[in-house]
């Protein structure tokens, strides 16, 4: 039997990759969270918590890791139990030299952040791009041996960012490849301008939180507002400031299922978040810190949710693929069901 590794990060990076997984029964799959072979970076995570606030170490581990033992999956943290035919990546942003040996496919999750000064001068210099200390430059670095992309709009993006096009496969995401299935919900609430937050705080990064909710506030125009607090976030702070500069009354939830609460808004506000992609393709009226026009060519397609299929179809064919047999063509595995969505088309003209 065929053993595929998949590396976790978020949580819907595992959810994404366990996705994956339950569509490959026939292989033996494992889990290992995000891990480096650094010994300075393992002893900040060891005995510091700088690291608290990436996929390496903190919540972000914690979480995955009790959501794999909570599903019996098969966990080998830093690929130390075994050897593997396959390794399926969320991030190629950390891959260890030794991983770099065998067959290689990455996954994209969602939203990378924009480009900066410092990506551009780490890709010149081709230092290791976790110095960004964004993501930046995920999907960019030209590892792995496939790329799965979300869209054709992401597809150029990666392409031009230094990717080989001939690496890079349209075959959706779950999580955002059928987002019609969330307006059947029993969501209480409905009409409201929402404002999906983030974590930038958190993460090392400025943010002037009391400016951002008085533009909320100012968008919303006496409307009710429902506050939803990223899952990183500090949430006494945020709350704090939430009741201090938007109007009483205004919702605030720490947890609860964010694409449902999107599906009910009249308008989505936010900052650098990927489920503004989950706004467009409903066809809300959105707002975020990333130029909207730009966002409509990136939002995943929507295949009506056979993006793990396409992935998990990608594993298969190539960790069977002899190599001794001529190179590896990925072409026609995948499903799109459409090249480009058409609700994409019609956002762009109207």
């Amino acid at each position: 039997m065929k053993r595929v590794l998949f590396i976790t990060g978020s949580m819907h990076q595992t959810l994404q990759m366990h996705l994956i997984a339950q569509e490959l029964s026939e292989l033996d799959c494992w889990f290992s969270q995000v891990f480096t072979d650094s010994r300075i970076i393992n002893f900040i995570i060891k005995y510091t918590t700088l690291a608290d606030g990436t996929a390496l170490a903190g919540q972000f581990r914690d979480n995955s890791e009790r959501y794999m033992q909570l599903h019996n999956l098969q966990i080998d943290y830093g690929a130390r139990i075994n050897k593997y035919d396959l390794v399926v990546y969320c991030s190629d942003l950390l891959i260890p030299p030794r991983m770099r040996r065998g067959k290689t496919i990455w996954v994209q999750e969602g939203m990378v952040d924009k480009a900066t000064v410092i990506s551009k001068l780490v890709q010149a210099l081709k230092l290791p791009p976790a110095l960004c200390a964004n993501t930046s430059l995920n999907g960019s670095t030209n590892i792995c041996d496939f790329y799965c992309v979300a869209s054709p709009g992401y597809k150029q993006h990666f392409e031009k960012m230094g990717t080989n096009a001939s690496k890079l496969i349209v075959t959706g995401i779950p999580n955002y490849d059928n987002v019609k299935q969330f307006l059947k919900n029993d969501f209480p609430f409905r009409d409201y301008v929402m404002v999906a937050t983030t974590d930038m705080r958190e993460t090392f990064r400025f943010e002037n939180r009391p400016a951002f909710i008085k533009q909320a506030v100012k968008i919303a125009a006496g409307r009710s507002l429902l506050f939803k607090l990223h899952p990183n976030e500090k949430f006494d702070r945020a709350e704090k400031e939430i009741r201090k500069y938007a109007p009483k009354g205004s919702m605030i939830f720490r947890s609860g299922n964010t694409n449902h609460m999107i599906a009910n808004c009249a308008e989505l506000i936010t900052q650098y978040s990927t489920v503004v992609f989950t706004g467009i393709a409903l066809g809300k009226k959105v707002h975020s810190w990333f130029n909207i026009n730009e966002l409509i060519k990136l939002t995943p397609i929507q295949n009506g949710g056979i993006s793990a299929q396409n992935i998990a179809a990608l594993c298969r064919s190539y960790v069977a693929h002899d190599e001794t047999h001529g190179k590896f063509n990925p072409a026609g595995i995948t499903k799109q069901q459409q090249t480009e969505s058409e609700l994409l088309e019609e956002l762009l003209i109207n």
